[in-house]
């Protein structure tokens, strides 16, 4: 998926930025906070990765109690100074086995590059995770993968980024760092399917490089941030001395997106409504849409989230994604290409052991439909259904069964592209944090 890439400057940025902004991103479950503040771990997290209404309310705090000085701070009689006493660290570990109907296929020969109905997934992931307070107003978190979804020997950073809660006394908080746009909404991080949002994904709006404010407004949460566009990956070195300097352009271009989301409570439900306006690289023609193009073409991107809680106990959330990309194919370069995308949810926390979740995947790939490109298969209807078993508070085991309401699609164009099989699975495993 391309990310989005920008029309919009520095100066509109600070100059909206002086007004308003982004709500803090949601942190996954951090055992560093239950040993700093020797809690339990349901006191921020209704079953993790889940947050029930007192964890919310420490996201919003920048990450910290009131006692973060007085807790797991080492006095070292300089007041300028606030180092924990140890370094506060935490892993995050998940192991599966999966039955799967889904296939690797090459899209343009159509061989089957592996086709396995029984999967050992494990590890699928092993991630370290941190964060402390720095100063009073201050803070850090950051993630490293060390294996993911089967991929070993190099480790990934994907949030990593620094938190102010108060810039200039002002009341506007600023985050800076790598992020996902789409926490604004629902972060992914925290839900409780292995199945993904998957309209967060097709849409291009989850890691970024980027700065982001935020300030409540009366009854509204309204939020605005800016990146880069191009991901967490992407760097160029600076060479046009004739000479490679050893600092790196994060970016391609002066270009960014501009994005933002304002939110109010209504009855005891939550409304959001999201935009983001830029720009990404175009796809060229051929080779089902698998290579970049030479063009940069708008791209804006409308959202409406909804989600409330009942006693704690039943969630519940819902996302719609209006897309519209601009000139997007290199085949077809004056049509502007429309799709739309979302999910619903149920989170139940029916006791201290169990938990269930229900998760409606849907997107229509619109105009991008019969293109011959791997964007046909964006389509997408998928119900999934998961129970979690808690051992303990950081550690549970997980089924999951997820239906593909989606008939397969034989090919149609030059490519082997689109729904070519279907992709219900069945999935076991354990996922702890600790």
């Amino acid at each position: 998926m391309s990310y989005p890439r920008a029309c919009h400057t520095i100066p509109l940025l600070l100059l909206l930025a002086a007004i308003l902004l982004l709500p803090p991103v949601t942190s996954e479950a951090m055992p560093v906070f239950a040993r700093k503040y020797s809690i339990s771990c349901n006191t921020c997290h209704s079953a993790f990765p889940r947050l029930n209404a007192f964890g919310e309310q420490f996201v919003a705090n920048n990450l910290k109690l009131p006692n973060w000085k007085e807790t797991a701070i080492k006095d070292v009689g300089d007041p300028l100074l606030a180092l924990p006493e140890s370094v506060p660290l935490a892993i995050r570990a998940q192991a599966f086995v999966q039955s799967r109907d889904g296939h690797a296929i090459d899209e343009a020969s159509g061989a089957t590059l592996a086709d396995s109905s029984t999967d050992i997934q494990s590890p699928y992931l092993i991630k370290l995770l941190s964060s402390a307070p720095l100063s009073e107003h201050i803070t850090y978190y950051f993630y490293g993968i060390f294996a993911e979804k089967g991929g070993n020997g190099e480790t990934l950073i994907e949030d990593a980024w620094f938190s102010h809660d108060d810039v200039f006394g002002s009341g506007v908080g600023m985050m800076l760092g790598q992020y996902q746009l789409s926490d604004l909404m629902f972060p992914r991080e925290t839900r409780l399917t292995f199945q993904d949002f998957m309209a967060y994904r097709m849409a291009g709006i989850t890691y970024d490089r980027g700065i982001q404010f935020d300030r409540a407004l009366g009854p509204l949460d309204v939020a605005l941030g800016v990146v880069n566009g191009n991901g967490v990956t992407s760097n160029f070195a600076i060479n046009t001395p004739g000479y490679k300097r050893a600092d790196r352009l994060f970016d391609s271009d002066t270009h960014k997106s501009l994005y933002g989301r304002i939110g109010m409570d209504i009855g005891g439900a939550t409304i959001g409504l999201f935009g983001l306006s830029g720009e990404q690289r175009s796809v060229a023609a051929g080779n089902a849409g698998l290579d970049s193009g030479a063009r940069n073409t708008d791209k804006r991107v409308a959202g409406l989230d909804l989600s409330g809680a009942v006693n704690e106990k039943l969630y519940w959330f819902a996302q719609g994604l209006w897309n519209t990309w601009d000139g997007f194919l290199d085949a077809n370069p004056n049509k502007e290409y429309k799709w739309f995308g979302g999910f619903a949810g149920l989170d139940y926390v029916a006791n201290e052991r169990w938990v269930y979740s229900l998760l409606y995947n849907y997107a229509d790939a619109g105009d991008l439909k019969d293109t011959d490109t791997i964007y046909e298969g964006i389509d997408m209807r998928s119900l999934t259904l998961g129970a979690s078993y808690y051992f303990m508070r950081n550690v549970k085991g997980v089924i999951e069964v997820n239906y593909d309401l989606l008939d397969e699609k034989a090919k149609t164009g030059t490519y082997w592209t689109g729904h070519l099989s279907q992709e219900h699975y069945l999935l076991l495993g354990f996922d702890a944090a600790f």
